[in-house]
């Protein structure tokens, strides 16, 4: 059996369509198939929540949903409720097919059934970058396929330069009302798939689509600054319109590539170095190689091992700003492997002054400290 459609989003039936959308983008971002590659468990889960939420989002939907339960609104239903909502398919090329009003409300798109025939649709491109591409900015070229605009019919469908016609089902509104007892409904007219008209020669190369799939290398201005997530706006590079209507826009995410040695988090920036117990003991001016250039840190004399070091305005710079985060260096003391005789007299006379002298095994049976012990 279906589990309650509240249930599944974690909220109530007092909860108002702003809530309910808050706990849909939430979850939907958690179960998310990019984000959870291979986990067939949180593909489901993924499907139930773009289940839920397509009831309880639309007024008509959750209202049937709250009265008669799933049978109201169940894909496998009958009569004016057959194909109520919209199921998971598991394309993810079209951002506002996979969240919906999330989406919409986030990059300006327009997901209406009337909208989704006229705009383009707007498309997403996950881009993995390195730390000094983030750091300093850079411009990449991208591949990615997109529909354009036919070049023989230009974009009309038609295979000869008469006019679509209209459609004689929907009398051009692209949708069909079905009523059955006080209920109604609106769905996209079967004859004309939404558009309000038809075609009665396609076009040979779009097939009556009006556009056609193309492969396109698209340039992307990475600012400095951005970071794991950072969503970049092509305008117009999305699917074309229908019709003549706009382009859908492009949305690069960017990921980053992680780097041995390097941490991030926000804009500062985290890595490690390893001093000698001298140094530690007197302190020293110490070159960290960071990704840009060297940066001089200041290791004061008596610093412990663990000690965490900040030098201000060495991380990443901020997005959109002109100041940066700051370095953050941990400090680790490095122990000899080996040492000659000097360095040996050196530290046994220091360890004796501290009333250390060694006494181990380990030091006994060196050749050097077999001199001195006996």
């Amino acid at each position: 059996m279906k589990r309650d459609y509240y249930e599944v989003l974690g909220i109530s039936k007092s909860n108002s369509s702003d809530e309910i959308k808050s706990a849909y983008r939430k979850l939907a971002l958690k179960y998310h198939p990019d984000k959870n590659p291979g986990n067939k468990e949180a593909e489901e889960k993924f499907k139930e929540i773009n289940e839920a939420y397509e009831v309880l989002s639309d007024d008509q939907k959750r209202h049937q949903y709250d009265t008669f339960g799933h049978d109201s609104v169940n894909n496998g239903g009958s009569g004016p409720f057959q194909g109520g909502y919209t199921k998971y398919s598991g394309d993810f090329s079209n951002v506002g097919d996979i969240f919906g009003d999330f989406f919409g409300d986030i990059f300006g798109g327009k997901h209406s059934n009337e909208s989704s025939h006229k705009r383009g649709e707007d498309l997403r491109y996950d881009l993995e970058i390195s730390y000094l591409d983030a750091m300093n900015g850079a411009e990449v070229s991208i591949n990615i396929t997109r529909k354009d605009v036919c070049s023989i019919c230009h974009g009309t469908g038609s295979k000869d330069s008469s006019a679509p016609k209209q459609c004689t089902k929907c009398k051009g509104k692209g949708q069909v009302r079905y009523s059955q007892g006080f209920f109604s409904l609106n769905q996209e007219c079967p004859q004309c798939k939404g558009r309000g008209s038809v075609i009665d020669k396609p076009c040979y190369e779009c097939r009556g689509e009006g556009t056609i799939r193309n492969r396109k290398t698209v340039t992307v201005r990475i600012p400095a600054g951005v970071d794991e997530g950072t969503s970049l706006k092509i305008s117009g590079s999305g699917n074309a319109g229908s019709n003549g209507y706009p382009a859908g826009d492009l949305y690069v995410v960017i990921h980053m590539k992680q780097i041995a040695g390097f941490k991030r988090n926000g804009d500062d920036l985290y890595t490690e170095v390893s001093i000698s117990f001298p140094q530690a003991t007197m302190g020293v001016e110490y070159d960290v190689p960071i990704l840009r250039e060297h940066v001089k840190v200041r290791v004061p004399p008596s610093t412990q091992p663990g000690t965490v070091l900040r030098v201000r305005e060495q991380g990443f710079p901020k997005l959109g700003r002109k100041s940066r985060g700051d370095l953050y260096v941990k400090v680790n003391i490095s122990v000899p492997k080996s040492m000659n005789d000097v360095q040996k007299r050196a530290l046994f006379e220091y360890a004796k002054s501290m009333g250390e002298v060694p006494k181990s095994a380990q030091f006994q049976n060196d050749s050097f400290f077999k001199k001195i012990f006996k």
